[in-house]
């Protein structure tokens, strides 16, 4: 039994390391100018020393290795993000700043898989799906804070969580794309502005005067 196990770690051990290999290999071929729709399977298999017909034991096309990139940039990005909070150490207006930092840093590592990603989430409804949904987990975890900030009273009552927590969500997004392809703004200024429009304008918004 523990022969048949020790065998088991071992092939999930080598599949493992290859799918990382393959990965990696996709992202330094798309940091040399390569489109992901120029690139090849074949490309793709000489590029990491293997056989297509290895490559298809792993990944049933180029969209599943895209989708799997996808999903990791996601949740390296997520635990980024859902680490911050708003009360407690590296909470408040500087932490979020920070993370911003973090998350822009994060994503500039990886601008190619960025762009690749894009440019097939145009054309391709799982990949664009599977960004959308990855989107969704943001937003509810935004949602989450915001509602345990308005139960403890440091958050206005009148905002909407739902509302609040998708423009923080996608608007951040937007700003955070722009920045890493292109925009001639500091990384640290445009994470620190960010963090102010959020911060003053959802999070410690001031009370709204009232209407005689």
């Amino acid at each position: 039994m523990a022969s048949t196990t020790r065998r088991r770690s071992s092939a999930a051990d080598r599949r493992s390391a290859l799918e990382k290999r393959i990965l990696s290999v996709i992202e330094e071929l798309l940091r040399d100018g390569v489109t992901y729709t120029e690139l090849s399977v074949e490309q793709i298999a000489n590029a990491a020393g293997i056989s297509r017909s290895t490559f298809y034991l792993y990944f049933r096309d180029k969209v599943d290795v895209l989708l799997r990139l996808s999903g990791s940039l996601k949740t390296e990005s997520y635990a980024i993000a859902s680490s911050w909070q708003p009360c407690g150490p590296g909470g408040g207006l500087d932490g979020l700043a920070h993370t911003y930092e973090l998350i822009l840093r994060h994503y500039r590592e990886h601008a190619a898989l960025l762009s690749a990603i894009n440019e097939v989430a145009a054309y391709d409804p799982a990949v664009r799906d599977a960004w959308t949904a990855d989107q969704d987990r943001f937003i509810d975890n935004m949602v989450t804070v915001l509602k345990e900030e308005q139960r403890a009273g440091r958050t206005p009552a009148d905002i909407d969580p739902g509302l609040a927590a998708r423009i923080i969500v996608q608007g951040g997004g937007q700003v955070i794309a722009q920045q890493v392809h292109g925009s001639d703004e500091d990384d640290v200024t445009v994470a620190r502005e960010l963090a102010k429009g959020y911060w003053y304008g959802v999070f410690r918004r001031a009370p709204e005067p009232a209407v005689d």
